[in-house]
């Protein structure tokens, strides 16, 4: 032991992080189990918590599933007895220069592992043996070289390395090691290794693991003092071994959009750079950014194929990179004849896993994406008994890895999984995997679609969200092999592809599978919501009319079977598409039939949605105070149903209400409440309407600036905001005196919105007569707003007869 005893919690926090990470578990999971403040947690990994009380790192231990030898070290360490004069906390900065270096090359330059050079270097503050577990080429080998470098000044009695090989015996290890501390002799190590702290790095052990085991067992007992860092692509049977898996290197995000600048802060695209600026002159163009990104995204951060690849930049462009390697990640490899392919490295892990272990590893390979313990159990159910030792075994192979925190934590690294895929493939799985994980998304989409209102859609929209790359998956193999399927999962979709404006690929994804003659054996009821589903769409592009025909045979098939559900879903969308259409009739007993239903069946929600869809009926007959009434009752009743979207399409329509009584102040005060609720859960096409309304406020206010600028925000937000647009713009035209030009874009907007509400209609058509100086066109216009008035029973409102000079 040192002379200044050792330091209170020397490595504590290493230690508490590494059995943290190996475990799986994020600060606050750990917290939770361990009945301890996350913030306590943060703290003693940080090393900023003096020594802790032995009831919280008992609590701690419990959580971590700590027992026997490393329970007691962990303890032991937590109290600050460590015991060895080299136990110390390794220093922020680089060390020095070893005092004696035997055997050992220098360090390769080392990029994206800060952390774990210095959480590596205190566990070895801490622990007899520390063992970095990774895939393949994940670099194991160079983390663990730089470690030893790094403490080598801690350990005055000298460091050494050796590898093992596949024919390595218990003797061929310790010859060797007594070969690199330089004694002639095994038995010679217990006198070498007796005064000062030495360390020994162990590369390979996997490649004889009951040798190397048996070999470091006996060092451990005749060289007590000697710590050991050892690589292996797996577990090592030594009792008291700290594990500490190396991930693969972080990847930017999928889609990010970046500069150079900000792509090079992740550390795989920064490897990737100092590879390929030892192979090519002229730096990366920024034209190649998305390029470079995509490409290290597809190599998944190993850098073993993040080397492979930069290589071929000395002959080939980043675009022809990822051309020609981008779908064939496994056929990188070192060019000459006898150098290996990412294949075979992976292969090499593959076959350290049993049968039962190889069909679950090409299973999962059916996942796109993240995935939970959940949907592994789903998927591999009948198929594997234990499935979560199946995959602990697998990630601590380093073939499956773990996001830090949510329950869809769990992937396969890409060249893992297309690994996985052909093999999959080769043992004539593939087929029968895929179909059955369609038909699990499926089930997973129609359990999750009865949560996407009310308080529960904001968890299952974003639920959605990050099983996009599955979805997706599910439904190209469904719609192929099994239609009746796709059809469902399709059908499930509707209200998550209008929330996130994919409202265009949905429908066309419903008649795709509706026309599929395979589809006639779904049931009706499917079939039905996809009816209704396709029709939802379409209204959000203004073409809902088109799918009159499919909604309406959708109601009649739910009251055939006595759907309360759906009938309730048919009238809420028949009386929007009938509005739409201009059957002002139909849509209003539409409307009466869903709240006569909702209110008999005691639906709180469906009471709301029928109150906020006679409103427009109210605002259509003039009655603006009885639309401001009724709204008062929907935000209500939203709030005791604790729907937010609702709520937010209430406050939207009473922001209209607003506007059209001239109260613009309050009209725009209310939408910017209802824009924020809207960010929150999504839905572009009511949050387009909203900007509109605000638009239109300020616009008629004469807050030109500030309407402008609302008015630019439509821009982007696609062909269905330009009727909006084009109302603001003619009101701004207005206001500039330009009545020509305001004339001609309130006509515009009249053809444009001539598939929404025909109050819309009516709008721009009093704009329109208000700025028309010829007394032929204002008669000719009049004379299409009568007829459009006494067709959709339309009454003007007092700020419409003022415009036309009427009041």
């Amino acid at each position: 032991m040192s002379a200044e005893g050792p330091t209170p919690g020397v490595g504590f926090g290493a230690v508490l992080r590494a059995h943290r990470r190996a475990a799986g578990l994020t600060q606050q999971e750990l917290a939770a189990r361990a009945r301890v403040g996350v913030r306590t947690v943060r703290e003693l990994e940080r090393g900023r918590s003096t020594r802790p009380q032995r009831g919280t790192v008992d609590l701690l231990a419990d959580a971590l599933g700590l027992t026997g030898a490393a329970r007691t070290r962990f303890v032991a360490t937590a109290r600050g007895r460590t015991g060895e004069a080299g136990a110390r906390e390794p220093d922020s900065g680089q060390a020095g220069p070893p005092h004696r270096t035997i055997a050992l090359p220098p360090p390769l330059p080392l990029v994206g592992r800060d952390d774990d050079l210095r959480d590596v270097a205190g566990l070895l503050a801490a622990y007899d043996v520390v063992l970095l577990i990774g895939l393949a080429g994940v670099g194991k080998s160079c983390l663990a070289l730089a470690v030893v470098h790094h403490v080598a000044d801690r350990f005055p009695g000298g460091v050494a390395g050796l590898s093992i090989s596949d024919v390595s015996s218990v003797d061929d290890i310790l010859a060797g090691t007594a070969s690199v501390f330089g004694v002639a002799r095994a038995a010679d190590l217990s006198e070498r290794c007796a005064g000062e702290p030495t360390l020994l790095m162990v590369d390979g052990a996997d490649r004889a693991p009951a040798a190397c085991a048996a070999a470091l067992a006996w060092l451990r007992a005749h060289a007590p003092r000697m710590r050991i860092l050892m690589t292996s692509r797996r577990p090592v049977d030594l009792p008291g071994v700290v594990a500490w898996p190396v991930a693969p290197l972080e990847v930017p995000p999928r889609g990010a959009t970046a500069s150079l600048a900000e792509l090079t802060t992740y550390p795989a695209v920064a490897l990737f750079l100092e590879r390929l600026r030892q192979v090519r002159r002229h730096p990366v163009e920024p034209a190649e950014v998305p390029v470079l990104r995509d490409l290290v995204r597809r190599l998944g951060g190993l850098p073993l194929a993040i080397e492979l690849a930069a290589a071929r930049g000395r002959v080939l462009e980043l675009s022809e990179i990822l051309d020609r390697y981008g779908h064939r990640v496994l056929d990188l490899g070192d060019r000459r004849p006898e150098g290996q392919t990412l294949r075979d490295a992976v292969a090499a892990s593959y076959r350290l896993l049993d049968h039962t272990e190889q069909l679950a590893l090409e299973r999962l390979a059916a996942f796109a994406g993240r995935w939970s313990l959940e949907l592994a159990e789903e998927l591999l159910g009948g198929i594997v008994g234990d499935v979560e030792a199946v995959l602990d075994r697998l990630v601590g192979l380093g073939l499956v890895s773990v996001r830090a925190s949510g329950p869809l934590r769990f992937r396969l690294l890409d060249v893992v999984h297309d690994f996985a895929l052909e093999r999959c493939a080769e043992n004539g799985h593939l087929d029968e995997v895929r179909t059955r994980h369609a038909r699990m998304f499926a089930e997973r989409a129609a359990r999750t679609a009865t949560d996407l209102v009310g308080p529960t859609m904001p968890a299952a929209v974003s639920l959605l969200d990050h099983l996009l790359s599955d979805l997706n998956a599910a439904l190209h193999h469904a719609a192929d092999a099994e239609p009746v399927t796709a059809l469902r999962l399709a059908g499930s979709l509707t209200l998550w592809w209008r929330f996130r404006g994919r409202d265009r690929e949905g429908r066309e994804c419903l008649n795709r599978l509706l026309a599929d003659p395979r589809s006639v054996t779904a049931d009706p009821a499917v079939v039905a919501s996809a009816r209704l589903g396709a029709a939802a769409l379409a209204m959000e592009h203004g073409e809902g009319v088109v799918e009159l025909a499919g909604a309406r045979q959708a109601l009649e098939t739910f009251q055939r079977l006595g759907h309360v559900g759906g009938e309730l879903a048919g009238h809420a969308l028949l009386g929007r598409l009938w509005l739409a259409a201009g059957g002002h009739a139909e849509a209003r007993r539409h409307a009466d039939a869903l709240l006569e239903l909702a209110t008999r069946t005691g639906r709180t929600r469906e009471v709301a949605v029928a109150h906020n869809l006679l409103v427009r009926h109210d605002i259509r007959v003039g009655d603006l105070a009885g639309a401001q009434r009724r709204l008062a009752r929907v935000i209500r009743l939203a709030g005791e149903a604790d729907d937010v979207r609702l709520k937010a399409v209430a406050l939207a329509n009473l922001a209209e209400v607003a506007r059209l009584d001239r109260r613009y102040a309050s009209a725009v005060e209310t939408g910017q409440r209802a824009l924020a609720l809207l960010a929150e859960v999504g839905d572009p096409g009511h949050r387009v309407r909203v900007q509109g309304t605000v638009a239109l406020a300020l616009a008629e206010s004469g807050a030109v600036a500030e309407a402008e600028a609302v008015r630019s925000t439509l821009a982007d937000a696609g062909p269905g905001a330009d009727g909006t647009r084009t109302l603001v713009g003619g009101y701004l035209a207005l206001a500039r005196g330009e009545r020509t030009h305001a004339v001609k874009l309130f006509e515009s907007a009249a053809a444009l919105l001539g598939h929404h509400d025909a109050r819309d209609v009516v709008e721009a058509l009093v704009g329109a007569v208000a700025g028309t100086d010829d007394a032929d066109d204002r008669s000719a216009v009049r004379a299409r707003l009568t007829e459009l008035c006494e067709r959709g029973a339309v009454v003007l409102l007092p700020r419409d007869r003022a415009l036309l000079g009427v009041e």
